[in-house]
């Protein structure tokens, strides 16, 4: 189906371009949302009658969602989770809770601004993509940690994981008897020859 865009859709194309998209991704997505419009000679016309209003009022959008950039530019929010020794979340983060963290801290971010493309399921620092605007993205570090303390240590760079997880250098090696059937108990041989003689 051929549509013509009436705002920049990421790997698309920008305002006014007619383009070629797939049936169902036209009708169940482009225009419900109003992203675009059918690309018949009745939409064509109606479209640049109004070509100067649209671009108009997507330019005072992209300056509101610029504003607001900055405003979130280096960003950092940390959330306090449980997991498991390994570092895997019980649960995870979704979208929902990212948003709820950015407004708790004063930031107009809506739920479908946040692209988050699969749950977090583990501690760590993640970059997520906030897109304000078809034109205008900004990345926010997501600290997830199990306590404050962690947090802060992430946030210093430190690997919780990694130094949790350090190896003893001299580590733990049991005496190995070549001799031993399988599945038989190690035997002190002072003890045997007491029992011998």
């Amino acid at each position: 189906m051929d549509v013509i865009l009436l705002e920049r859709v990421e790997k698309l194309g920008a305002i006014g371009d007619v383009v070629k998209v797939k049936d169902g991704f036209a009708r169940n997505f482009l225009l419900p949302r109003k992203k675009a419009l059918r690309a018949n000679e009745a939409n064509k016309k109606v479209f640049e009658a109004n070509r100067e209003r649209i671009v108009a009022e997507n330019a005072a959008r992209r300056t509101d969602a610029e504003a607001e950039a900055k405003t979130l530019e280096g960003v950092s929010v940390t959330l306090i989770r449980q997991s498991s020794n390994t570092g895997q979340l019980y649960g995870s983060v979704a979208v929902r809770d990212l948003v709820d963290a950015l407004v708790a801290d004063g930031h107009k971010v809506d739920k479908s601004q946040v692209a988050l493309d699969r749950p977090i399921k583990a501690i760590g620092l993640h970059d997520v993509k906030i897109a304000l605007h078809p034109e205008v993205s900004v990345t926010v570090k997501v600290n997830v940690a199990r306590s404050p303390e962690e947090a802060e240590m992430q946030a210093q760079g430190v690997d919780v994981m990694a130094s949790m997880f350090e190896r003893d250098d001299a580590g733990f090696t049991e005496d190995y008897d070549p001799n031993a059937e399988p599945g038989e108990i190690a035997r002190d041989d002072a003890n045997t020859e007491e029992a011998q003689g």
